[in-house]
């Protein structure tokens, strides 16, 4: 029984080893198709030298105008900043302008709520706000409110030493 088992099994083995090989056609397909590019590559690469060579006759010598380096200062661009858009209700706090930047979110509004009150005693405007879209809904911790994004973005900049998870929550 056991030599039976162990000779279908070798069986089975040789016909799967054997059954998986790939045809020459299709090696000689991809060899074919690598040739063609290799000949395109080479017929763009002879029109480019041709015009080298033709642009090499008309030559204009032109002197080199010196410019003086100027230091380009770089702005951030608030455009390139992600917002997460969502409906929400205020629980607790001040209303909400367009642009918010939210520190935390919470499954539990007790949670939400000491959050608030912590960013209150550092002197922040900070409101509660739900989300009743997910479940379970989710309350978040805004710390932040603005008209636009531009000022949104650069506070969320200056809470993320101390909030790295804060991102920007426009209410809608």
């Amino acid at each position: 029984m056991k030599k039976y088992t162990l000779l279908c099994a070798g069986l089975c083995a040789a016909m799967v080893f054997t059954s998986c090989k790939s045809s020459e056609s299709a090696y000689k397909q991809a060899y074919l198709k690598a040739k063609a590019q290799e000949e395109m590559q080479q017929k763009a690469q002879e029109e480019v030298q041709q015009v080298a060579v033709v642009e090499q006759e008309n030559n204009v010598v032109v002197p080199l105008e010196e410019k003086p380096v100027t230091q380009a200062q770089v702005m951030d661009n608030a455009d390139n900043v992600p917002v997460r858009q969502e409906t929400v209700s205020v629980v607790a706090g001040s209303g909400l302008k367009n642009f918010s930047v939210v520190v935390g979110s919470f499954s539990l509004k007790a949670n939400a709520e000491g959050l608030q009150q912590t960013l209150k005693t550092q002197g922040y405007n900070a409101s509660v706000v739900v989300n009743n879209n997910v479940t379970p809904a989710m309350y978040r911790v805004v710390a932040t409110t603005f008209d636009t994004k531009g000022e949104a973005a650069a506070s969320r900049n200056a809470l993320q030493e101390k909030f790295p998870g804060a991102w920007l929550l426009y209410a809608k």
